[in-house]
């Protein structure tokens, strides 16, 4: 014979949860002592129904980040990680790492324009003709090939077959008279010679006061090259006065990498003066 059914007790008033619990747990995670001197750090606080607000955050010489989070707890111990559920934030300072390659990036950049500054300077320089015939005088020329302009050493060979004259000769001879053309519109004061297959040029000797308007010309363009160099200075130096408002770099960081980016300058200004004496040089020869 089955057991006859107990009275039913009375069950205990249930609280809600948005009721305010008049005890509240103690707190779940308490980090002191020595772990609280190390790289992680967390707070744990409980707000009125009970639920748990978790802070986590953990610094370092290159990062700091913050995380929260909160969950509702229960009778036993839950880890931090299954806190971290409902929202995070993150914020990423830049790295020694990641302030190096800007640093090296500026510094590249600065020295890669200041060597194509006094590449094209020696370029220039070489277009000023002087009283001995060289292949680099005819480096400017440009010449209007099948409705294109082209540099005159692309589409043809040229050579000095003695000290006073030039020889022209082009891949595609009905280039002939396009190279013509070029020549006696440059400023260069040649008078080209077309035989139906080359171009011969002779140099006339340059008069005194020829060679002192030409001297005259070179200077004005090593100034430019001068103006040039102190603008890329003045550019890297402005990336560097960025980094330090960025706080990447100190103001002694910037003092120094001012003092390097200023004897990198110099370097490039001597490299300068030295082509332009030369230059000046061989005008002033007789």
């Amino acid at each position: 014979m089955a057991a006859p059914f107990s009275s039913p007790t009375t069950p205990p008033p249930l609280r809600s949860i948005f009721q305010p619990n008049p005890n509240p747990p103690k707190a779940l995670l308490s980090l002191t002592g020595s772990f609280h001197r190390g790289p992680h750090r967390a707070k744990v606080g409980y707000n009125s129904i009970g639920a748990a607000s978790v802070s986590l955050w953990s610094s370092s010489a290159n990062y700091s980040s913050l995380r929260n989070g909160s969950s509702k707890l229960s009778g036993k111990p839950v880890a931090v990680k299954r806190l971290l559920q409902n929202r995070r934030g993150v914020v990423r300072n830049a790295t020694i790492e990641e302030i190096e390659a800007e640093k090296s990036l500026i510094e590249d950049d600065a020295k890669g324009r200041m060597e194509k500054t006094i590449d094209t300077m020696r370029t220039n320089f070489n277009s000023v003709r002087t009283g001995r015939a060289n292949p680099s005088m005819l480096d400017k020329i440009e010449v209007e090939y099948y409705g294109t302009p082209v540099s005159l050493k692309s589409i043809a060979q040229i050579s000095t077959p003695d000290a006073s004259s030039l020889l022209v000769q082009p891949y595609d001879k009905s280039s002939l008279k396009a190279i013509e053309k070029a020549i006696v519109s440059s400023d260069l004061g040649l008078t080209p010679n077309n035989d139906g297959e080359v171009i011969r040029m002779s140099i006339p000797q340059l008069t005194s006061e020829r060679r002192k308007e030409l001297s005259k010309m070179v200077a004005k363009l090593a100034e430019e090259g001068k103006v040039a160099l102190r603008n890329i200075r003045r550019d890297a130096l402005k990336a560097y006065e960025k980094l330090e408002k960025e706080k990447k770099l100190s103001e002694d960081n910037v003092k120094d990498l001012s003092s390097d980016l200023q004897k990198l300058t110099d370097e490039y200004m001597k490299k300068l003066d030295n082509i332009f004496k030369q230059k000046e040089k061989e005008l002033l020869k007789v």
